[in-house]
């Protein structure tokens, strides 16, 4: 019987992958669990696993007193000695159960409780299994579809990839094996969730610290990765206190071979490989090549970055739909906005007249310009007593009598004056 159990127990290890502690407590449930439903459930059962024999013991447990009220979980004390010889009152003693008395139908009640509990203890061990794995690479076969979600075997389990986290572009064939990212482990009622992706820009980063040892090694460093899953994808490098060592040319390979293996599991999509530049202006432009770049204006409180080019160089700074624009933005964490040379020359011209019609428009009128001397004799008195209150003139002095009237002074007689003496103004002959 022990070498009998002891197989099934084995079997069951290493086919579920379920640990022996696991098993024992799982069979020890269920045989007290089967105790039980022939004694009762008042009737106090323990279980007892001996590794040596690899063979389980059930046991009552009852109390030792003088009179018995409760045969289910008490004995008197002679009884007791005949089991036990040095047995005391208030004393617990176990009490062997025979394996006789486990009929058919706690047979039955031990197999239910032990196929739950070895249901229970393999998915615990996927669980674990997989949530170390969380963010990392797993190889899986394609097994099916449902609806527009691929099931992915996993060997021991199966996975999830929902609709968002495929690549638009790629064909899922049954029994393709490929690289996924596991993005998620939960528990559910079934059993552990496991989610993968093909289409996270982890996926990209994983796969060169795979394929690149200095990556592995802390040599090299990933910064960042901006990815548009099956189109393209931007990763910057930069290396680690080791200046003779060439980041890009470390991920790039000999004859390109470490990221063609990358191309190729990815299925082609391209894969742009940038340095990364402690100054902004560098890495910017950086992250915008294949284009050339004539200068960058950063804002710093958006942050921001106007970006002028050449005026053949904006298509292929734009992108595709815009995309290498997108990109280096997500990569740099920059908001880019891209203009050519005759763009930035319009804009800016449009610009300094608005300045200039602003200046213009803002600047105060001339000021009034205070009457000579000669203009204020000629002059009205109101026209006088006006500008002395505008601040034209500054001062006016009226010679007054006695009485306080005006005195006006007596107009001059031209009589004997000539002609073109007459013709003269009087305040030309003062």
């Amino acid at each position: 019987m022990g070498n009998e159990l002891a197989l099934v127990m084995s079997q069951i290890e290493h086919t579920k992958r379920i640990d022996t502690k696991h098993l024992v407590e799982a069979i020890q449930a269920a045989l007290s669990s089967a105790a039980k439903k022939i004694f009762g459930v008042g009737q106090e059962v323990e279980v007892e696993f001996d590794e040596i024999n690899t063979e389980f013991r059930a046991y009552y447990l009852k109390e030792v007193v003088e009179a018995v009220t409760d045969p289910g979980t008490q004995i008197n004390l002679n009884d007791a000695r005949k089991i036990k010889p040095d047995a005391e009152l208030d004393e617990v003693i176990k009490i062997r159960i025979p394996a006789e008395q486990f009929g058919r139908i706690a047979a039955q009640t031990a197999k239910q409780v032990i196929v739950q509990r070895v249901q229970d203890a393999e998915r615990q061990s996927v669980y674990d299994q997989f949530k170390e794995k969380e963010g990392d690479l797993i190889t899986g076969n394609v097994l099916r579809y449902e609806g527009r979600n691929v099931i992915i075997s996993l060997g021991d389990a199966e996975a999830l990839m929902p609709p968002k986290e495929q690549v638009p572009r790629e064909r899922y064939v049954t029994g393709e094996r490929m690289k996924f990212l596991v993005l998620e482990v939960r528990k559910t009622l079934k059993g552990p969730a496991i989610i993968v992706s093909r289409a996270h820009p982890n996926l990209v980063r994983k796969m060169f610290e795979l394929e690149v040892p200095e990556i592995y090694e802390g040599v090299v460093k990933i910064e960042s990765v901006a990815r548009e899953a099956g189109a393209r994808t931007k990763i910057s490098v930069r290396s680690m206190g080791d200046d003779r060592v060439d980041a890009v040319g470390a991920c790039v390979g000999v004859k390109g071979i470490r990221v063609q293996n990358i191309v190729d599991e990815v299925r082609g999509e391209k894969v742009d490989i940038v340095r990364w530049d402690e100054d902004p202006h560098n890495y910017l432009s950086n992250a915008l090549s294949p284009a050339k770049i004539s200068r960058i204006i950063f804002h710093t409180e958006t942050p921001s970055a106007e970006v002028i080019v050449p005026n053949d160089q904006l298509s292929l700074a734009i992108g595709k739909k815009g995309q290498n624009a997108r990109l280096a933005a997500r990569l740099t964490g920059i908001k880019v906005d891209i203009k050519n040379e005759e763009q930035y020359a319009t804009e800016e011209r449009a610009r300094m007249d608005a300045h200039f019609l602003e200046i213009s428009e803002g600047a105060p009128a001339e000021a009034p310009q205070a009457p000579t001397d000669e203009e204020r004799l000629v002059a009205p008195p109101d026209e006088i007593n006006e500008g002395a209150v505008q601040g034209q003139v500054s001062e006016v002095t009226v010679d007054k009598d006695e009485s306080g009237a005006p005195i006006i002074p007596p107009t001059p007689e031209f009589k004997d004056a000539p002609p073109d003496a007459q013709a003269q103004t009087p305040e030309a002959e003062v």
